[in-house]
Formats: C-alpha cells, sequence, structure tokens
C-alpha cells in the first residue's frame, strides 16, 4: 500500500511518541527555515515586551517539515498552552465556539489541515481573529437575534499543504504567513546528529548519516523515519554502528536507492518509460497501466520526481527527462521525437 511508504512525509499514528522526543522544544533548537525563524524570534520578543499576544500565523509546505513542531515551539516561547484541532474535526459553528470559549489570554489555538474549515465556520472564526468575539445567531426568521461571546486574546496557527484551498478572506488574515521550503543536505544532516543523540544511536562517522540525509527527500520526518529503520538493522546485524555501508543494506532491504526513490517511483518512471517510450503520456494512462489511483500518483509521487527534475509536466502529458533516463538507464527521446499524442487526451 502506498500508504505504508518508508518514504511518505505523511504522519504514523505508531510513530507518535519517538516523534515527539525527537521535536525541539525552543526556538533556538529549531533547524533551518531561519528566514521563518528570524521572523518569529522578533515577532515573540516584541509581544513579551508588550504582554500582548502573538500574532496569528498561518504556516503552508508540503508535509513533514515542521508546522506541527513549530506550533509547539511558540507556545513553549509564549509560555502558554497550546490546543490542537483540525479542519475536519470543526464540522459545525458550535465546535468553534467550544474550542474558542476554553482557551485563556495569550494562549495558541493550532488548527491543522485549516484549509478543510467549512464555510460556516470560517464565518464564526474572522471576528474571533480580529477582535476577539464570536457572533452566535440565535433562532431564525423575525425572532432571530445575534449574540456576542467574547473570547480572551488569543494566537490562531493555522497549517495546510494546501494554500491555495485557503479562502482569500481568510488568509488576509494572518499576520504572518510563510512557505515552508524542503530542507537541504546540511541542515537535514544537523536534525540527524541531534536525533542520533536523542536515540543514543552509535554513529561511526557522519558519512552514515550523510548517505540518510541524501535519501530523505528534504523532509525532517522521513530523516527520522530512515534513521529509526538503520538503527534496527545496525542492532541486529552490525553491532549497533551506523557506517555508510550499513545504511547501503539496510535501506537497500526497504527498497530505497541513493535518491530517495522506491519501488513505487520506480514503477511509474519505468511504465513512462517501457510503455509509452519516456512520454509525454496522460496521468490516467499511467495510472491504468499500473493499476493504480491517478489521484495517489498525482499527490504522492510526482512532487519529488518533478523536484529532483525526473519528471516534466507539459501540455501533452508526462514525460521523462534526461536525468531520470540516465538513472533508469534507459535512452532519452526529446518529446518532439516520440508518438506521445496518442495519450495526450488524458494528461
Amino acid at each position: 500500500m502506498t500508504t505504508d511508504r518508508i518514504i511518505s512525509a505523511q504522519p504514523r499514528p505508531q510513530e507518535d511518541q519517538t516523534n515527539w522526543a525527537l521535536r525541539p522544544t525552543r526556538i533556538h533548537e529549531y533547524v533551518g527555515q531561519r528566514d521563518l525563524i528570524d521572523r518569529l524570534s522578533i515577532a515573540i520578543e516584541a509581544g513579551q515586551r508588550r504582554a500582548e499576544p502573538l500574532e496569528h500565523v498561518l504556516l503552508h509546505g508540503p508535509p513533514g517539515l515542521g508546522k506541527t513542531t513549530l506550533a509547539h515551539v511558540l507556545a513553549h516561547e509564549m509560555g502558554t498552552k497550546l490546543h490542537v484541532t483540525s479542519g475536519p474535526a470543526l464540522a459545525r459553528g458550535t465546535d468553534l465556539v467550544s474550542a474558542l470559549t476554553r482557551l485563556s489570554a495569550g494562549d495558541i489555538l493550532f488548527i491543522d489541515e485549516i484549509h478543510r474549515l467549512p464555510v460556516a465556520v470560517e464565518e464564526f472564526i474572522y471576528p474571533a481573529m480580529e477582535d476577539f468575539r464570536i457572533d452566535v445567531t440565535l433562532d431564525s426568521g423575525l425572532s432571530a437575534r445575534t449574540v456576542q461571546i467574547r473570547c480572551k486574546p488569543f494566537t490562531l496557527v493555522g497549517a495546510t499543504t494546501r494554500a491555495g484551498l485557503l479562502s482569500s478572506p481568510l488568509r488576509s488574515r494572518f499576520g504572518i504567513t510563510h512557505h515552508l521550503r524542503y530542507y537541504g543536505q546540511d541542515d537535514l544532516l544537523t536534525i540527524l546528529r541531534r536525533s542520533a543523540h536523542l536515540l543514543n544511536v552509535p554513529v561511526t562517522d557522519d558519512e552514515g548519516l550523510e548517505a540518510i540525509a541524501s535519501r530523505s527527500r528534504g523532509t525532517p520526518r522521513i530523516a527520522n523515519r530512515l534513521l529509526r529503520r538503520v538503527r534496527d538493522f545496525a542492532t541486529v546485524r552490525a553491532n549497533g554502528n551506523i557506517t555508510s555501508k550499513v545504511v547501503d543494506a539496510a535501506l537497500a532491504l526497504e527498497g530505497v536507492d541513493a535518491l530517495g526513490l522506491d519501488e513505487l517511483d520506480r514503477s511509474y518512471l519505468g511504465a513512462i518509460a517501457r510503455t509509452y517510450a519516456g512520454g509525454p503520456v496522460g496521468l490516467e494512462a499511467v495510472a491504468a497501466t499500473m493499476n493504480e489511483d491517478s489521484g495517489t500518483l498525482e499527490d504522492v509521487v510526482e512532487p519529488y520526481l518533478l523536484q529532483i527534475g525526473f519528471l516534466a509536466r507539459t501540455r501533452r502529458g508526462r514525460a521523462l527527462t534526461r536525468s531520470a533516463c540516465e538513472h533508469l538507464g534507459v535512452a532519452y527521446r526529446p518529446p518532439e521525437e516520440t508518438p506521445g499524442g496518442l495519450f495526450a487526451a488524458n494528461a
């Protein structure tokens, strides 16, 4: 199943306890996203000096980059409590009213997947964000009346992987908006060193951690997951020591190659290369060939292949790039030289 991929950036319930142990709690411990950390550090200090709550913060970007971790860091730095919920959990306006009335002054309300808030709930959240009040309509028709419920000053931290689905009125009410980027090799190596120390994993040299970082697809959550799998392999077959050879053997067993591609990635690339001569070909045609859901391929497989330059999206469909063909060991044919028009209807 694609949901069981080791290189998936989606969280897994069984990893929660370990993830909490690895998450930083102070802002100076947070690695990467330097522009955002500088902006948040200034906002935190300014809020503390004025004894005011932090401005509302919107964090958007791919999963696994630390949006939830940042919410906990902000609460710890401000010395307040964090209340966690999600967009789908707030199905009615009364759900939001209940969450807001439980907040103390300065508390942080973290809404994950905020783009999935129903429209009716959004209408409740606007006055709460701006004026710290909730407008509740009682009865209906001629006897309808609006009651205002005051809530204590709070900070809303919203997180989303689909910023484009957020309505403009909601997006404009956030004082700090930032897109989290994929991590570089150096930052991932720093995170892995810290995680290895917290997990009491003996590391002979940095080559082993560098090998994990290079396969982590720029995502800290994946890096920590690979580290735990390598740790298990090293415990059983390498006396607990992590070296580059141990990492290669452990991740080869998991089906993850030197670029961080797994079997599903390679099957996708192989289907385009072998069946459709490298493309261009429509997504639906590739999905039918692989017997996979097209939405899964588009949301789970394609983003990383586009990121590393292995896939091109053209008007006629998907096509492999020269670097992808070299990685697969197949001949590269420019899209204009391939008979892809037959499959363009499904692009």
